[in-house]
């Protein structure tokens, strides 16, 4: 889940990127196929690591061909529905096999530099059995951690867990927006570049993508409240999904005021930085016609100007004409401030 940084008003994007990375960011292994066991403390209201005899929770990280063909082995898995689980183009949904109930929601994936601003999103698989849950990532992700306002006590716990982090996750990489955004509109007056405008395009970007990926995880809770029973929930864990489903309306609330927020404003961040490069070609114009002005003087009249040379009698005229064109320069510039240019 994304734990931001507390942060000022006065930090700068790279402040604000660097936060961002260093809370959201895990190393990921120098090789894939991670497996991770974990089973239900009850006396604790939590999961916790456990030998794999005794797991009722197993989390497959960046599955490799071999842990691939274990799933569909071991866990019949389909073929199709484990690829889904890792493609990040795949919209959420819920659908029931034999001997299991499998369902695929979004995610913000884990913010990396080298995405240039653009927050990416990926899929996670969730396999309910009977007495064990199999989770699918294609990435390191980490799970379980955080605060969350439910306890776990059985394995519907887990996946009610496990769709509250999406929504935390989510509303987390959107305050990321928000305080980027923020940070790119104070560089954005000032500077007379288009990267940073460029920077706010990814950003738009992104929250299109991420409203299009709440507004799918929605549509899973829906089919999951209808289907409560069949997936073994009870009347309080129902009454749990009916939250997560509010609060993963809301949060789709939010994603939509961004977006139209930073839509609409984008028209006027790029006047802003064409306005910033022509006052800045309006200061050289007038700079040009200051020093044109002094050159005209000095054209005029040195060829006719003795030099203040030892043996010259006559100084002043040199004098003179330097006066002028010093003075034509300035008014030059008067006449700009008069004139409000």
């Amino acid at each position: 889940m994304v734990r931001l940084i507390a942060m000022s008003n006065d930090t700068d994007v790279e402040d604000t990127l660097a936060g961002l990375q260093a809370v959201d960011t895990k190393p990921a292994p120098s090789q894939g196929g991670v497996r991770s066991y974990y089973r239900v403390a009850e006396e604790a209201g939590t999961v916790v690591k456990c030998q794999p005899s005794d797991a009722q929770v197993i989390v497959f990280n960046s599955p490799t061909i071999e842990d691939e063909a274990d799933l569909m082995e071991y866990y019949n898995i389909d073929y199709h529905t484990l690829q889904s689980s890792l493609d990040p183009e795949e919209l959420s949904r819920l659908e029931f096999e034999t001997d299991h109930a499998a369902f695929i929601f979004k995610r913000p994936k884990s913010f990396s530099a080298d995405d240039n601003f653009l927050l990416k999103l990926t899929s996670t698989g969730v396999f309910i059995y009977e007495d064990r849950v199999v989770v699918v990532m294609p990435d390191d992700a980490p799970l379980f951690e955080g605060r969350a306002p439910l306890r776990i006590f059985s394995i519907q716990d887990v996946v009610l867990r496990l769709l509250y982090q999406s929504i935390s996750h989510f509303e987390g990489h959107l305050k990321a927006i928000n305080m980027l955004s923020d940070s790119l509109e104070r560089r954005i007056i000032t500077s007379m570049e288009t990267r940073y405008l460029l920077n706010m395009f990814a950003l738009e970007k992104s929250l299109v993508y991420i409203l299009n990926a709440i507004n799918s995880n929605g549509a899973l809770f829906d089919k999951m409240k209808s289907m409560a029973v069949r997936l073994g929930f009870d009347h309080d864990q129902t009454g749990i999904l009916e939250d997560i489903i509010i609060e993963n309306q809301q949060c789709l609330r939010r994603s939509e005021i961004y977006a139209q927020v930073i839509a609409g404003l984008m028209d006027a961040r790029a006047s802003i930085v064409s306005h910033n490069l022509n006052t800045l070609i309006k200061k050289f114009t007038i700079w040009t016609i200051a020093i044109m002005m002094a050159n005209l003087v000095v054209g005029v009249f040195s060829m006719n100007v003795a030099l203040p040379l030892p043996g010259e009698q006559i100084h002043w005229p040199f004098y003179l004409v330097n006066i002028l064109a010093v003075g034509a320069g300035l008014t030059v510039f008067w006449f700009s401030k008069v004139r409000k240019w």
